[in-house]
């Protein structure tokens, strides 16, 4: 069994609609949740597959930092896929700074955050004090290279450079990685 607390202001993405999110959830990776709307604890009983209930557990925490359910839901989709959190207030020191800090990583508009996204094919969400990335591992590198980047003050420009060339270099090492390439024998 596994406890999750999560912000008071995220137990309805959990529960969705009509209770159809924490349904997904449940069918999905064969667990049952427990949900006390009042504590913002959510308690997951894995079925007979303790992954899934571990990748429950990723789905979850994914939503409590500010993903929105369907994001969340890839989690149990996909395998390869992981969440990353990021806590930035480590780097600051004042409520000031943290705020200029997170306005670096989400741009003029949510420029900034909609680039990483589309270039490294990520989804990131800024929430709190934390920045959050569902990606696969090389992809998550590649990102939290980039937050590294912002944080220490880096020009945007360089930024969005960086993350092109990191764009090439993942499609390329996709190409010469061809599950074909393997011999089995």
């Amino acid at each position: 069994m596994v406890h999750i607390k999560v912000p008071q202001d995220r137990i309805g993405a959990i529960i969705g609609p009509e209770g159809s999110v924490k349904e997904t959830i449940e069918q999905k990776s064969a667990s049952k949740l427990e949900i006390d709307s009042d504590s913002g604890s959510v308690e997951i009983t894995p079925g007979n597959d303790p992954v899934s209930g571990m990748r429950a557990s990723e789905t979850i925490r994914a939503i409590g930092r500010g993903f929105n359910p369907e994001k969340a839901i890839q989690l149990l989709d996909d395998d390869m896929l992981m969440l990353d959190v990021i806590d930035i207030s480590d780097v600051t020191s004042t409520s000031k700074e943290l705020k200029r800090i997170k306005g670096r990583i989400i741009g003029k508009n949510g420029k900034t955050r909609e680039i990483a996204e589309s270039l490294i094919n990520v989804h990131i969400s800024v929430y709190g004090k934390t920045v959050s990335v569902i990606g696969k591992p090389e992809q998550i590198q590649a990102i939290r290279t980039a937050i590294d980047m912002l944080v220490g003050g880096a020009n945007h420009g360089t930024v969005y450079s960086y993350l092109e060339k990191k764009r090439q270099d993942l499609i390329q090492e996709e190409l010469e990685f061809q599950p074909s390439d393997i011999d089995i024998e």
